[in-house]
């Protein structure tokens, strides 16, 4: 893989040199009647910086949906087709193929919920390209260079 040139980093990607800070003790307090519960950042209106974007993140689901949506009822129509041809003996189908072949759509349809978020484009006015090959790439790139990191920190810290 090519050395990536600098680039921004994406609003909802941890930023490489956070140091963490020493967690507090918390201070036990009675919840007042007048408090809400919503979390603070909501009620102030802050945004959080690690979430992901609004508009990322129906594209995601727009394609899970399609990745793993056809799969999957592809391999439910399978048990119907089946069935179809096992009562109406068009030709004797052994129960084994069903299996196999129901197995395969069924974890097709779990391969194309990895897919369909790694082959978004995680800029926010970007929408990518309609199979999200370079998208793949890009994103696979940078989980495992995340990875990589915190592995790294975690060897440190033993």
């Amino acid at each position: 893989m090519p050395a990536e040139s600098p680039r921004e980093r994406l609003p909802f990607e941890p930023r490489q040199t956070k140091k963490k800070t020493p967690k507090k003790e918390p201070v036990a307090t009675q919840p007042s009647a007048t408090s809400s519960a919503k979390p603070k950042a909501k009620r102030n209106g802050v945004n959080n910086s690690n979430a992901i974007p609004e508009e990322v993140s129906k594209r995601m689901i727009r394609r899970m949906a399609l990745f793993s949506g056809i799969p999957t009822a592809l391999g439910i129509s399978s048990f119907v087709i089946s069935y179809y041809i096992v009562i109406n003996e068009i030709f004797e189908l052994p129960t084994v193929a069903v299996l196999l072949v129901s197995l395969g759509f069924f974890g097709l349809g779990v391969l194309g919920l990895s897919y369909g978020v790694l082959s978004t484009s995680w800029d926010e006015g970007r929408l990518g390209s309609l199979v999200g090959a370079d998208e793949f790439g890009v994103n696979f790139g940078r989980m495992v260079q995340a990875w990589k990191s915190s592995r790294r920190e975690a060897r440190s810290k033993s």
